[in-house]
């Protein structure tokens, strides 16, 4: 099907809109992928879908056979490669699950915008500023499973007994401690940063406060912010 060169740069230039659209969101928030990696993203699944569509009308004959979902299907996976980098594992974090979702989300609603499906695209990037603006504050809301991982990070001045004593307040409030690891840091300062993943039912913003109140504790943080 012969299409105008006309409409295929409009679809682009939509392409463009909406992953820039997304990008500024990014950039804002100053994730690892900003403004310039999504809109490229974006706009290559587009360029990528149009040439899928439309890029061999002229080699088709009865003698030859054309598939437009090949190159489809490999912008899919090419874009799971390139979010598979933006995705960081420190430990037993793992960050930027969330990016490489909006990245891959991206390439998607270039695709839909390069097949002429503009409608779905427009709709699929106000879902996207739905979930990335209005889902955090949902989430905050949802109860915390009693059996789910809370992290901790203790601050404290080594030589004073204090670990022990923040693993018997741990204890006496019904925590456990699942996993810890120990951060020595400047000897001239002698604080030690514990991390820590603790298991129980009670809030953990109360745990929070009473290690905070313990001698020669200097700062606690936790999932829910920073104490002392």
């Amino acid at each position: 099907m012969a299409v105008s060169d006309g409409l295929l740069i409009g679809r682009l230039a939509v392409a463009l809109l909406l992953s820039s659209a997304i990008g500024v969101e990014r950039e804002f928030r100053r994730k690892p992928a900003g403004l310039r990696t999504v809109t490229l993203v974006g706009v290559g699944a587009a360029i990528a879908m149009m040439v899928s569509k439309y890029g061999f009308g002229d080699m088709q004959g009865s003698h030859i056979s054309l598939d437009p979902s090949r190159i489809a299907a490999q912008i899919v996976s090419g874009v799971g490669f390139l979010g598979a980098g933006i995705i960081f594992v420190r430990r037993d974090s793992v960050s930027g699950l969330t990016t490489a979702a909006v990245v891959w989300v991206t390439a998607m609603i270039g695709m839909a915008v390069g097949a002429g499906m503009l409608a779905i695209a427009s709709i699929a990037t106000l879902v996207q500023f739905i979930v990335a603006l209005g889902y955090p504050s949902i989430v905050r809301h949802v109860p915390r499973s009693p059996w789910a991982p809370v992290p901790i990070s203790v601050e404290y001045y080594d030589a004073r007994g204090v670990l022990r004593d923040v693993l018997g307040e741990l204890t006496s409030r019904g925590f456990s401690v699942s996993h810890l690891t120990v951060e020595r840091k400047a000897i001239d300062t002698g604080l030690v940063a514990v991390a820590m993943q603790v298991v129980g039912k009670g809030p953990s913003s109360d745990l929070a406060v009473a290690i905070s109140a313990l001698d020669g504790v200097v700062s606690v943080a936790t999932g829910e912010g920073e104490t002392g």
